[in-house]
């Protein structure tokens, strides 16, 4: 769909060349160089030349602008958000319908775009491409994507994303792969649905699309006590015959291509109780952001920590230092502060927060809110200098968790002093150093 309005700037960077040619705030730009411009994407694209014709609206006047850039220099233009498309599916696993009422507004939106796919590493089903989008996303190169794949077999697929008149995905995927665009596929597993059989026939398609399919991650459905449907957790057992096809398959995978191409989710070897391979095993981390590979990475920087360490004061030693994590990740945190006080007499106490907002098969990190940590921590704070919040359970570039409560609320209602802490064994120790 053509964009009639132009894209609208947002921001002028300060002494840039967009704000040396005169450009402001509110501006619209049509086009660059004769290419119609549809989204911050098609800037992208067609930005990259060393002058830059550009059919501007201002106030409803059209005006023309020329800018001249080197190579790789930032004209200093920031565009306002594209309206994002929205999910047409009814997962019947999906993350949205789970939660419960009264939450803000914004939680609820289910988005499906191919842009944010491409930009962020959004997720996304195929099932609402047109020719178009697809044509664009060959032209332009929109590579990788991350796709929620779930099954190769349509019929389980279908029944998964509530979807009957979803396409057939080994269709979509071939059309990307004769256009040469990386993909990441996801399998959420649901037990009875694509496990077992089905998860093996899926794994096998997905790997006839190698190299284009360039990683696997098979992870486990996440269910709330909020769910209006009846599904089947994974348990042990089935974490256990999920991980051993996993590792048949990169057995075989790494014996022909020097790459396993699937893996499973940290939470499945935690599930489990199985050891995670080594880092080395996860390559460049293709699926980290889904969980694959996370503790591993976490565990690894952990053993690399001694020259910052070797920066903590005296004084710093003498304090006591407060967090919090989800279940599952409380053993690998407090191994992690066990060293820290075995080896440097750094005290970081570690408190498990059980999910009584989501329910509590629901343990990971990201997901707490700030009624449990408060709830979890109300007689726990004394004698300690601050609480260290693992950014990950607050919303990008703020400081509020998903129940709305803010870090002054978690600092009021506790009385001890909050500081974010980037989810990192140097993040937290850069934490301690800089605690005043």
């Amino acid at each position: 769909m053509h964009n009639r309005d132009g894209i609208e700037i947002e921001q002028i960077k300060a002494k840039s060349i967009a704000e040396r040619e005169g450009l402001l705030p509110g501006d619209s730009v049509f086009s660059i160089n004769g290419h119609r411009l549809n989204d911050s994407i098609d800037f992208m694209f067609y930005r990259n030349e060393p002058e830059l014709n550009m059919a501007i609206s201002r106030k409803g006047k059209k005006i023309q602008a020329k800018l001249l850039s080197g190579e790789g220099e930032d004209i200093g233009i920031t565009l306002r958000p594209f309206k994002i498309k929205r999910c047409t599916n009814n997962c019947i696993f999906c993350f949205v319908s789970q939660l419960p009422k009264g939450l803000r507004k914004s939680l609820y939106v289910k988005d499906e775009d191919y842009r944010m796919s491409f930009l962020y590493g959004n997720y996304i089903t195929l099932t609402n491409l047109s020719a178009q989008d697809k044509k664009r996303i060959a032209q332009q190169r929109l590579s990788p994507l991350y796709i929620s794949v779930h099954s190769t077999n349509r019929s389980v697929r279908n029944t998964l994303l509530g979807n009957p008149r979803a396409g057939d995905v080994l269709k979509e995927l071939k059309f990307f792969k004769e256009n040469r665009i990386r993909m990441h596929a996801q399998i959420v597993m649901c037990p009875g649905y694509n496990d077992g059989r089905e998860l093996q026939k899926t794994i096998r398609d997905l790997y006839g699309f190698y190299p284009y399919v360039s990683s696997i991650a098979v992870v486990p459905v996440g269910l709330t006590m909020h769910r209006k449907l009846e599904l089947k957790r994974v348990e042990k057992e089935d974490a256990l015959k999920t991980i051993e096809m996993i590792d048949s398959f990169q057995k075989r995978f790494k014996k022909k291509h020097g790459d396993p191409v699937v893996y499973g989710a940290d939470e499945l070897y935690i599930k489990a109780g199985l050891n995670f391979p080594a880092l080395k095993e996860y390559g460049e981390l293709p699926q980290i952001e889904n969980g694959v590979g996370m503790v591993p990475l976490f565990m690894s920087q952990a053993k690399k920590i001694s020259n910052q360490l070797s920066g903590i004061s005296h004084q710093a030693r003498k304090k006591k230092f407060l967090t919090f994590t989800g279940i599952s990740f409380y053993p690998y945190l407090k191994r992690f502060a066990d060293r820290l006080f075995e080896k440097e007499n750094i005290i970081l106490n570690v408190v498990p927060v059980e999910n009584a907002f989501f329910g509590k098969s629901v343990t990971v990190t990201g997901l707490l809110t700030g009624r449990d940590v408060i709830r979890t921590l109300s007689d726990k704070t004394a004698g300690y200098e601050s609480l260290l919040m693992p950014d990950v359970v607050l919303r990008d570039g703020t400081d509020v968790f998903l129940d709305d409560i803010s870090r002054k609320d978690i600092e009021a209602a506790l009385g001890i002093k909050a500081k974010v802490t980037e989810s990192t064994p140097g993040g937290i120790i850069k934490a301690m150093l800089e605690d005043k």
